[in-house]
């Protein structure tokens, strides 16, 4: 961290993207060490009361549960984790060719304040309303932008896609009550859809199936994308040689009206003569070929506990009572708890750490970029496809990104959105989809799909 980024590097900077805890800046310069790279400031809540989006600092109870990870320890006072987490966690888990680490660049309080100035505008209203960027950071993250091809690739035309998959699999665990059985008929995605709909947080209910993309069918895998187009919420977005074409900036209440769809669909066949379908085919045939997912799936199946089970772990960890057990009456349930509780504190947390390596896996991003193979070579070193609608060969390269390790304290936050989804749908269910659909002057898309249980 030699360099220091100082007010007159921040004009070179613009808005890339955000998530709850980072903006995401992308370089224009033309400093050789910059380029293809993006770069993560952290950001801070407006509203004080609030906790802060990302884990900073750890607690006595945090450094106990990482305490076998002594880079991850370590990092916190270095102000690393991020980084650290993401090298010495995540790609254990998906892989270090998928992960990229990053590294830490010093900033000025002048760049930062300048930067957060400079991209107001175009930043999601209600992402400024709720964030600013973080001006007391002395350091941000400087990462390869996975929407391009970096190196000798970078001048060639690339298309890239972002997808957040979110949970692939239905829970089966005992710890689950019976109350809540439905969880292991339909998915947490669409559940959380129906709420996301009453509380206006989306303008309809989103198509997208997550155990489609994760089934390991090459047709399911083509009908999940194809869901995204006409529901891409913040799960999916599209970049044309790095600039964003298709898909919102974050915020499920982003709609897609017709008009952005074709000009996603002029730009794709501009740069690379694809048609939707061949598109749509292309990136089918590459997560299929590449197998990626499946390392998502079984890092996501390392909560194998579920959140009901997971959180009374969560109260052996910090010696305090189980809030949960005490509003408990079904003797069955609470006997399992009971032997939970039993645990000793190296089990529970080696339960917990799993919970929440599998937290970040379900809330990451897959990052896949692609561009048309320029000539015959077979020495590329790049995984590749061959389209056979247009006859083409394209190299592609899968990255996971927001791979940031979340807060132990937030196992309760977890827990009472978890009752209120599973609340919700249970006493709602498809009714909020029939009303959505009779609002746009059609029937239920979803008869299909397993009914909630009354």
């Amino acid at each position: 961290m030699e360099a220091v980024l100082q007010a007159g590097d921040a004009e070179d900077w613009v808005y890339k993207g955000e998530g709850a805890a980072n903006l995401i800046l992308s370089y224009t310069g033309s400093s050789p060490s910059m380029l293809g790279k993006v770069l993560r400031a952290k950001k801070i809540l407006n509203d004080k009361a609030q906790p802060a989006p990302n884990c900073v600092v750890f607690s006595s109870f945090e450094q106990l549960l990482w305490g076998e990870i002594p880079e991850l320890v370590e990092s916190v006072k270095q102000d690393l984790l991020p980084q650290a987490y993401a090298v010495h966690v995540m790609s254990q888990h998906l892989g270090a060719n998928h992960v990229d680490g990053g590294v830490r660049v010093r900033v000025s309080k002048d760049f930062l304040e300048i930067v957060g100035k400079n991209v107001l505008s175009a930043r999601p209203t209600w992402r400024v309303n709720a964030s600013a960027i973080d001006t007391s950071a002395d350091s941000a993250l400087l990462i390869s932008d996975h929407s391009l091809f970096s190196g000798k690739s970078r001048g060639s035309s690339c298309i890239a896609v972002e997808i957040k998959a979110k949970c692939g699999f239905l829970p089966s665990s005992e710890y689950i009550s019976k109350e809540n059985s439905i969880k292991k008929q339909v998915t947490r995605y669409k559940m959380h859809q129906h709420l996301k709909f009453h509380q206006g947080e989306v303008s309809k209910t989103s198509e997208y199936d997550p155990l489609d993309l994760f089934s390991g069918s090459k047709e399911r895998i083509h009908t999940a994308i194809k869901s995204f187009f006409s529901t891409p919420q913040n799960n999916f977005r599209i970049f044309v040689n790095g600039s964003l074409v298709f898909g919102g900036m974050g915020g499920g209440a982003d709609k897609v009206h017709p008009n952005e769809t074709e000009k996603c669909l002029e730009d794709l066949s501009k740069v690379s003569g694809l048609q939707l379908s061949d598109f749509i085919e292309l990136l089918s045939e590459a997560i299929y070929k590449s197998g990626v997912l499946d390392k998502l799936l079984a890092t996501q199946k390392l909560d194998d506990h579920d959140i009901e089970g997971a959180i009374h772990l969560y109260y052996n960890i910090t010696s305090q009572p189980c809030l949960v057990c005490k509003n408990i009456s079904d003797a069955e349930l609470l006997r399992k708890y009971a032997v939970l509780h039993s645990l000793s504190l190296d089990k529970s947390c080696k339960i917990i750490r799993d919970f929440l390596i599998s937290a970040t896996a379900k809330d990451c991003s897959l990052m896949m970029s692609f561009q048309p193979r320029e000539c015959e070579k077979t020495d590329s070193e790049y995984d590749s496809v061959f389209l056979e609608s247009v006859n083409r060969i394209y190299d592609y390269k899968a990255n996971f990104v927001d791979l940031d390790v979340k807060p132990l304290d937030k196992m309760v936050h977890y827990f009472k959105l978890d009752q209120k989804i599973v609340n919700f749908y249970t006493k709602h269910g498809e009714v909020g989809r029939i009303a959505c659909d009779s609002s746009k002057g059609g029937g239920s898309t979803d008869s299909t799909k397993v009914q909630p249980q009354h």
